[in-house]
């Protein structure tokens, strides 16, 4: 029996001690059997007892500290002693209570009541989204409290936002409206070239030659600028694109201050076998006060000169004003709307009176493809030849129409314009000025022009587009939109690829391509008809950009 024992216990020994088997085995041969049978039970219970509470810990510690840590966060009900939180900790052990919906709802409710109450006046808030935490530990923050800084900041962030915008754009106002110093520069030195240099005062066109400017025969362009850069680039890409470069003639109109550089520059730089005339305004005898009633409108009326040349920014409301509805106000504010060489395009009939048929081109456009079949095309006796912007692909470009340029809360504008009639373009027009002679269209232009001064403009803000889509209501044939691509100069978008299709690419708006301001990708197009080796481009420092 005694054997059976030793054989038993060795057993059970060997099974739970492993090696240590054979001590205890000998110690009981020596007469402990009790106390050996005694140590072998509590080895054994404490071993499974041990193994089996570590596995319960391992379960439950992750669910009580998050439990722990979400009841920190709701700031609310705080538990001093473990007997709270067991009482807390217990029904959510065991699957009693979901909170989740609560928290939400009291999310919420903190949300929308701080929504309606006003910040406090003199918060101080912290400086970074890590600050704010970080004092949200040391000074233990309620719910309410971090939503009432948390508001507090991202209302600020956003005020700071708007701010940066209207500066922005204000900047790129201020930077569109002013003269670069290398074309400044430009001017300068071409004017002193004038005077002392008899080579650049010859005669433009040369004597031989002056028949041609009245010549019905020649394909006639009109181009009115006094930025004599971007005049020779309009002249050499029609020169360089063209298939009958020999009838072209070109009939140039500055004002009187440019007009001695703008003489000296294609006076010495030669566009044979194209033709160039450079005139003043001041050379033109038709340009009086008496038939051109807008100077006096334009150079004494109060409010134009308030409107063109007061504070931007103190007449808008910047808390209320959209960052789109701002830079449309600055663009309506371009110097340019005021200048009599912008105004000169309704003139055009009395100015050339031996032309019949004319294409007006503004100083910002490139012409990229040969343009003589633009005479061959017929009007059907209508005077303006246009793209119409009102149709088309381009969500900013192509969807113009009258209630984009209109105010139509203005009773006579609503009574007499429909806001839904399709706009059309400026910059490159197709003029017949026989049937423009037959027409009332500068009459009318006079008349809109002084009804929107009477009314303190506030009919219309931008230029002259407006009150020549009036006085051209009717007068209009639409050409294909291929011959005139628009935006260049305000849309990122524009695609380098449509860009390349167009006969003629117009970089209206504040962009243009020879400020700094101007879109990287859409500027060579226009810099590749710039002529960087001439020495007063080089020693005004005009680089390509």
């Amino acid at each position: 029996m005694v054997v059976g024992v030793e054989l038993g216990v060795a057993k059970s020994i060997e099974r739970y001690r492993g090696g240590a088997a054979i001590d205890c085995f000998e110690k009981y041969k020596k007469g402990v059997v009790v106390l050996g049978t005694i140590t072998v039970a509590a080895t054994h219970i404490s071993y499974r007892t041990l193994f089996r509470t570590i596995l319960i810990l391992a379960f439950f510690l992750p669910f009580i500290f998050i439990l722990t840590a979400l009841f920190t966060l709701e700031g609310v009900d705080k538990c001093s002693s473990f007997d709270c939180l067991g009482r807390r900790l217990g029904p959510r052990l065991l699957g009693r209570v979901d909170d989740s919906g609560r928290l939400v709802r009291e999310l919420h409710k903190t949300l929308n009541q701080l929504n309606r109450d006003a910040i406090p006046e003199g918060l101080k808030l912290p400086d970074s989204f890590s600050q704010l935490v970080s004092e949200m530990n040391n000074n233990q923050y309620d719910a309410k409290t971090f939503a009432l800084m948390l508001r507090a900041m991202v209302e600020k962030f956003e005020r700071e936002i708007r701010e940066s915008k209207f500066s922005e754009l204000m900047n790129k106002h201020f930077a569109a409206s002013s003269i670069p110093r290398g074309i400044h520069c430009l001017s300068l030195r071409l004017t002193n070239e004038y005077s002392s240099n008899a080579h650049a005062r010859r005669q433009l066109p040369t004597p031989e030659l002056l028949p041609v400017v009245s010549n019905k025969s020649y394909h006639h362009f009109i181009l009115s600028t006094d930025n004599i850069l971007a005049a020779s680039v309009v002249v050499t890409s029609a020169i360089e694109s063209s298939l009958q470069p020999d009838k072209i003639v070109f009939h140039i109109i500055t004002d009187k201050k440019t007009y001695a550089g703008m003489h000296a520059w294609f006076a010495l730089n030669h566009v044979s076998p194209a033709i160039v005339e450079v005139k003043g305004v001041h050379q033109f005898d038709w340009l009086t006060r008496e038939n051109v009633p807008l100077l006096d409108d334009v150079e004494n009326h109060k409010h134009i000169k308030n409107f063109y040349h007061g504070s931007h920014i103190a007449e808008a409301n910047l808390s209320v004003t959209t960052t789109r509805k701002f830079a449309f106000m600055l663009q309506a504010r371009s110097p340019k709307y005021i200048s009599l060489l912008n105004h000169l395009r309704i003139y055009l009939p009395e100015l050339f009176p031996d032309l019949d048929k004319v294409i007006f081109l503004d100083d910002d456009v490139v012409i990229q493809k040969d343009l003589s079949p633009l005479w061959e095309i017929d009007l059907h006796g209508k005077v303006n030849g246009a793209v119409e912007t009102c149709r088309g692909e381009g969500e900013w470009v192509m969807s113009k129409r009258f209630k984009n340029y209109f105010n139509f809360s203005h009773p006579i504008i609503a009574k007499q314009l429909d806001p839904e009639e399709c706009a059309w373009g400026y910059g490159m027009n197709i003029f017949d000025l026989r049937a423009w002679r037959k027409t009332n269209i500068t009459e009318t232009y006079h008349y809109w022009f002084k009804e929107n001064l009477m009314s303190n403009l506030t009919m219309w803000k931008l230029g002259t587009l407006p009150p020549s889509l009036i006085a051209f209501k009717g007068h209009i044939h639409p050409i294909d939109s291929s011959w005139h691509m628009l935006g260049l100069g305000y849309q990122r978008k524009t695609k380098v690829e449509d860009v390349k299709m167009a006969a003629v690419i117009h970089y209206n708006g504040q962009l243009k391509p020879w400020l700094p301001i101007g879109f990287d990708h859409l500027r060579p197009f226009w810099t590749k008809y710039v002529n960087y080796s001439n020495d007063f481009v080089r020693n005004c420092h005009i680089l390509e950009l």
